[in-house]
């Protein structure tokens, strides 16, 4: 299945076509032991399904809502597109952030930008993993890219805030870490979710998102 379908941009709300869920580049299973085959269903078919579903019925609403000139219904649908878009929108990141193949360290230009903007890879991987485990509530963890500064910045957004809409920030690695990402598996430990999902991050695709904000 090809990762290229998870690329799909939020469409026009005036002539549109539905969102869709995207297809996973691997199957459910292929992250364990890391990340086990039951979550990743849930996770995909049902949570990531919700979003697609509700921002769909949000999008109609809102189009008859800017066919009537209603401004008021117009406002009241702002919370409803805000957390399921981000839904739609953070989960098709994770999922390319993620891979069977992944884990250890990036290479080339990301690299040589960690170590610029961290200090070294361990201290970025100590502090966005602080980061994510500190967040309060459901949320996410995102290493993003500030295109002002020219530099790569850590940041937590709660709920299903995304990250470039409510920071400005590019997103090149997000960590999921409502509990519905790893409960099943970890119960409450977020701390040990968050040391297993070093081993399945695609810094391939980390890298490619890097090399494309920065043109």
């Amino acid at each position: 299945r090809s990762s290229a379908k998870l690329v799909a941009p939020l469409g026009c709300l005036v002539s549109r076509q539905k969102h869709t869920l995207p297809d996973l580049p691997y199957d459910y299973a292929a992250l364990e032991p890391h990340i086990n085959a039951e979550i990743m269903q849930l996770h995909h078919s049902k949570h990531h399904a919700t979003y697609v579903n509700n921002l769909n019925v949000a999008e109609e609403k809102y189009k008859e809502a800017l066919a009537k000139g209603d401004v008021t219904t117009q406002v009241s649908l702002q919370p409803a597109l805000k957390f399921n878009g981000g839904g739609h929108i953070n989960h098709t990141i994770f999922w390319t952030n993620l891979s069977p193949n992944g884990g250890g360290e990036p290479k080339g230009e990301l690299m040589e930008a960690i170590k610029r903007d961290f200090g070294s890879f361990a201290n970025f991987k100590e502090k966005l993993t602080a980061l994510s485990v500190g967040v309060q509530g459901s949320g996410w963890g995102w290493l993003g890219y500030n295109k002002e500064q020219g530099r790569l910045q850590i940041a937590a957004c709660a709920n299903q805030d995304p990250l470039q809409g409510t920071t400005g920030l590019i997103p090149l690695l997000g960590i999921d870490v409502w509990e519905h990402a790893y409960y099943l598996q970890y119960r409450n430990v977020r701390p040990d979710y968050l040391k297993a999902i070093w081993n399945v991050i695609n810094w391939e695709n980390v890298s490619s998102r890097y090399a494309t904000c920065k043109k």
